[in-house]
């Protein structure tokens, strides 16, 4: 799933013309896409967009508006941060090395909300907005990053961060009484959600500042005392985790966020964990070397020192030089997403155009058959269509509870798993297909019945991917007579004459009990089909009957012949 975000025109307009860009909401609706976005709405007054995952960088409406001038309006790129060198310091307890090593800190002063006219409710949402984005973009659900963000003139630097016990007290966010930090742990609303981030300690982490008041409880919540509000106009922002370049990149973007009212950024001071003094946020900009063989073998064509030029200016970048045929770029430290050569080959690709980069014709003859499994598959699709279901695709990310838990099977083989997940919801391979069809029909459980639907897809055993069919039905009055005549059609499609049709152990998989069966063809254990126990489907928040199946195509392959 891709972070959305909503933004209205009028911010994106008064932000360009603060620079002489003009806003122009036809151009960024055909524009816009090539940055990495999918466009939801774009019309006078909203941009809806999608961002991808890999530009954190777009999440909020003034990050955006600041690509937009580079991409769009060709303004002169500044990969390279305006900070001006602080006073304000942070040090951190060592015993956090093992709670939550990363800490870092920025201040933001002198910002200014009234000169562009943005209203102080409008400008505080979006600075929210703005956060819990990151925290799921790039903060993995706070786990690599959390931030928080505070009215500096209520609190009074220098700040410590150290390592309490649960008995501990301030009073958190929302709140008007003191909570101890392991109330907050188990009654707190944010405290419930991100519990499981803190619960292997015994110690906890906070910010304090030189009055020993409690500024934040990373990565749970903020103290009260230091909310924004419509007069803020100095910031203090704290960022920890465990993932520095996380943790940096959000640091960084908060702070741009601010700036583009006017805001002054100033570096903080943080003496570590380990007792090393570095200061952040980093102004300077990220050198990178790309090969020009390499650009121009993926491109397919040769670019100029001009071309490259403009291309990487419209990205952010900026083109230095060549050297020993290799390009060197620098990049703002705030793109989170280039971590390869490739990934600037890709933003030269897109800052000069796909559709400028031309076509090639192969030079050598291509020849093809088709692959045996595809006349199985077309004859499947037609039995299908013919029965009145609707073929869908599906995510192959999953989860355990999905998968295993809902469901009631078993894992087959061994799960492969997502080793740094973007959500709780995406943490492996999928092994099945149905729980992806109730997804998708608890997403569509407010049209009207009945809904037909079915997947052809891969999924992962073992770490082998494997093929299978599914399909669901939602209807009132479906039953196991219905279920049982869409499988007998089936096989009769495929011209499977010799089947068995026996019962399924009660508990084997998402069925009502006495009214599940397994099919055996030709000896092959194929595939179930059954009605889905209404217990399974509450967990999808569907209340209507439902049947459906899932067979393996490698089984019906070895079972059917094919007469194509």
């Amino acid at each position: 799933m891709m972070p959305t975000i909503s933004v209205e025109q009028s911010l994106i307009r008064k932000l360009l013309a603060a620079h002489g860009c003009h806003h122009d909401a036809g151009e960024l609706a055909d524009k816009l896409p090539l940055l990495g976005t999918d466009i939801d709405r774009c019309d006078d007054e909203i941009l809806d967009i999608e961002i991808f995952p890999n530009r954190p960088d777009l999440l909020s409406g003034e990050t955006l508006s600041r690509a937009i001038r580079n991409f769009i309006h060709h303004e002169m790129a500044e990969p390279e941060l305006h900070i001006t060198e602080g006073d304000v310091t942070m040090s951190v307890d060592p015993k956090l090395i093992d709670i939550r090593p990363v800490i870092l800190g920025a201040v933001v002063r002198n910002v200014d909300i009234s000169e562009l006219g943005v209203s102080p409710d409008k400008f505080i949402k979006s600075l929210m907005d703005h956060q819990e984005k990151l925290h799921f973009a790039l903060g993995r659900g706070r786990k690599k990053a959390s931030i928080g963000v505070h009215d500096l003139a209520k609190i009074t630097p220098p700040f410590r961060v150290k390592a309490v016990s649960g008995d501990t007290e301030f009073i958190p966010l929302a709140m008007s009484t003191p909570m101890s930090l392991t109330e907050i742990l188990v009654k707190h609303p944010k405290g419930i959600d991100y519990a499981n981030l803190l619960k292997e300690f015994s110690e906890y982490p906070v910010i304090v500042d030189a009055n020993d008041n409690v500024l934040s409880f990373p990565p749970i919540i903020n103290g009260e005392h230091t909310t924004v509000t419509d007069e803020t106009t100095e910031f203090f922002i704290d960022v920890t985790g465990w993932d520095l370049r996380s943790c940096e990149a959000s640091l960084t973007l908060i702070a741009l966020q601010l700036q583009e009212y006017g805001g002054i950024i100033e570096t903080v001071a943080v003496k570590d964990c380990h007792g090393m003094t570095k200061h952040y946020p980093q102004k300077n900009a990220i050198e990178h070397s790309l090969s020009t063989d390499l650009l121009n073998g993926l491109l397919g064509i040769s670019l100029t020192d001009k071309q490259i030029t403009t291309a990487i200016n419209r990205m952010g970048g900026k083109f230095i030089a060549r050297d020993k045929g290799n390009l060197l770029i620098e990049m703002p430290r705030w793109r989170f997403d280039i971590l390869h050569p490739v990934d600037l080959v890709e933003d030269i690709a897109i800052g000069h155009g796909y559709e400028d980069i031309g076509v090639d014709v192969p030079q050598s003859p291509m020849t093809a058959q088709a692959r045996p499994d595809n006349n199985l598959l077309r004859r499947i699709r037609d039995s299908m269509q013919g029965l009145g279901m609707m073929q869908i695709q599906s995510l192959t990310l999953s989860n355990d509870h999905d998968q295993f838990e809902v469901m009631r099977w078993k894992n087959v083989g061994e799960v492969t798993r997502i080793t740094n997940p973007i959500t709780i919801e995406h943490t492996m391979l999928r092994q099945h297909l149905m729980p992806g069809l109730l997804r998708l029909l608890s997403t569509n459980r407010h049209h009207d019945l009945p809904q037909s639907v079915y997947e052809l897809g891969t999924v992962v055993r073992s770490h082998q991917n494997q093929s299978r069919l599914a399909f669901l039905v939602a209807e009132r009055s479906g039953g196991f007579a219905a279920v049982r005549g869409r499988i007998q059609a089936f096989l009769r499609d495929l011209g499977a004459d010799q089947y068995e049709i026996s019962p399924l152990p009660d508990g084997e998989g998402p069925w009502l009990a006495g009214r599940a069966a397994k099919i055996v063809v030709n000896g092959n254990h194929i595939g179930c089909f059954g009605e889905i126990d209404p217990v399974v489907a509450e967990q999808f928040e569907l209340k209507v009957p439902m049947n459906g199946a899932e067979f393996s195509l490698g089984e019906l392959m070895n079972s059917i012949y094919d007469p194509v």
